[in-house]
């Protein structure tokens, strides 16, 4: 059985034989088939090669399993080959229970990467951040692992402790000491913020929609005089497609959640809202921020294009990929993870590699509104093999945001994306909110004005 997801990390290869020399002529002559039988012998011959010379015995399994990988991840950053053990290791994490530390996690140039930590988990408690990278697991290097490998190797026993060394921006490498636990995110958080409904949602997974429902209804009975609604997908890495439409539903009343559209430009598939919004029509805004991906970014885009939620906070990843997971022999042999299609928002946006822009862009701390304003932020374009953009899009540089904290602001007891958005709601719209100072410029914003006016570019850095 075929299940979309939205989430993305790994890649792999086949073959045996051996291939001859053709020459350029006669090998334009070759029905596009038999050249793929020929490099498929190729593969072969070198499996062969390494069998024979390389200077310790391989595990032919292991070889054939990364090469597997490997060919799919040249495909683009989430297509993947996923072992049996791997396969069942994603069908506990969508079920919303498994073993671990509760990180999201992709690769970058053979390095794994922090997405986000999941709220109230190890890796959460101890501050591991979005945009860390995760060089060492109790000791021994995980550079050059692929996700697969590097996670299995945190994953283990509920209880054990397991050492991870983080690198990360400005600071040297150091260590975080946590414990796995039995990993049961959190569908939904609720709580009321006054006269306003606040729900957090951390993930998609098979529970998400069953548990916003079940959230939003319980603050509507004990507060039926509840004037709105902060529906909060910062950090939200996505999951499951359905879940995406389902979630979408809660807030629509009938109509277009998202479309997605495979290879044929004629072959689309359109997602649809049931009739019925459970706040009827209570306003809502949605905080998103650079964590949030897929199908957090799904229900965004919705929301956003039915003008039925306006958005705060900053640009979200901009994954804008479906993978579907194709089981091989039933799961005996694991499955294909592989990008079938891009989706699209109602009004026909695709936000691949763009990512939503909010209509009150926000930076949660002064710090964030610098590094905006210096270096370009880790998002789905910083993959060397994305899938491009649409045609003539890009996603925003460098800049100073609109809005940032205040300097007698203390972010490290308030939430000030938060507190923006509730404004939104006091005051009815983005259009209607008072707007605060936009932020000093910046040494990059200067760099760059000064550049621009002597016909260079300002140099950027990665994030």
């Amino acid at each position: 059985m075929r299940k979309y997801l939205l989430i993305g990390v790994s890649a792999f290869v086949l073959g045996a034989g051996t291939m001859a020399y053709l020459s350029p002529i006669a090998e334009a002559n070759i029905p596009p088939k038999t050249k793929t039988y020929k490099l498929l012998e190729l593969f072969g011959d070198v499996l062969g090669t390494v069998e024979d010379q390389y200077v310790a015995e391989v595990d032919d399994k292991k070889l054939i399993e990364a090469a597997l990988d490997g060919m799919l991840t040249s495909l683009d950053p989430h297509s993947g080959y996923l072992s049996p053990d791997s396969f069942e290791d994603m069908q506990d994490t969508t079920r919303g229970e498994y073993g671990g530390l509760g990180i999201e996690v992709t690769s970058e140039d053979g390095v794994v990467k922090v997405i986000s930590p999941m709220d109230g988990t190890p890796a959460s408690r101890a501050g591991i951040q979005a945009g860390d990278y995760i060089t060492a697991v109790n000791g021994q290097s995980v550079l050059g692992l692929t996700v697969t490998e590097a996670v299995k190797q945190m994953r283990g026993v509920a209880g054990e402790p397991v050492t991870l060394t983080i690198a990360r921006e400005k600071t040297d490498p150091f260590d975080v000491k946590l414990v796995r636990e039995v990993i049961k995110p959190k569908a939904a958080i609720a709580r009321m913020e006054g006269d306003y409904g606040y729900v957090r949602l951390p993930g998609f997974n098979e529970k998400a929609t069953d548990a916003l429902v079940a959230a939003i209804n319980d603050l509507k009975t004990k507060n039926p005089k509840m004037k709105g609604l902060v529906f909060d997908l910062r950090n939200n890495p996505g999951g499951l497609l359905d879940q995406a439409v389902g979630v979408a539903d809660v807030f629509l009343d009938g109509g277009e959640v998202v479309s997605q559209r495979g290879r044929d430009p004629r072959n689309i598939q359109r997602y649809n809202a049931r009739p019925g919004d459970l706040l009827n029509g209570l306003p809502v805004v949605v905080l998103i921020n650079q964590g949030s991906a897929s199908a957090a970014e799904i229900v965004a885009g919705a929301l956003q294009d039915r003008h039925r939620a306006e958005l705060v906070g900053l640009t979200s990843f901009g994954k804008g990929s479906v993978q579907t997971v194709i089981p091989l022999r039933g799961g005996a042999d694991g499955a294909v993870k592989l990008t079938t299609a891009k989706y699209f928002t109602p009004s026909g946006r695709s936000i691949q590699k763009t990512g939503i822009a909010p209509d009150l862009e926000v930076a949660q701390t002064r710090d964030q509104a610098q590094d905006i304003a210096n270096r370009v932020w880790f998002s789905e374009a910083s993959f060397k093999n994305a899938l491009n953009a649409d045609e003539g899009k890009a996603r925003q540089g460098v800049h100073v945001p609109a809005e940032a904290p205040p300097a007698a602001f203390d972010d490290k007891k308030d939430d000030f994306q938060l507190q923006r958005a509730l404004a939104v709601l006091k005051a009815g719209s983005v259009s209607a909110t008072p707007k605060l100072p936009k932020p000093a410029a910046k040494i990059a914003e200067i760099t760059a004005k000064a550049a621009a006016a002597a016909g260079k570019s300002p140099p950027t850095e990665i994030k």
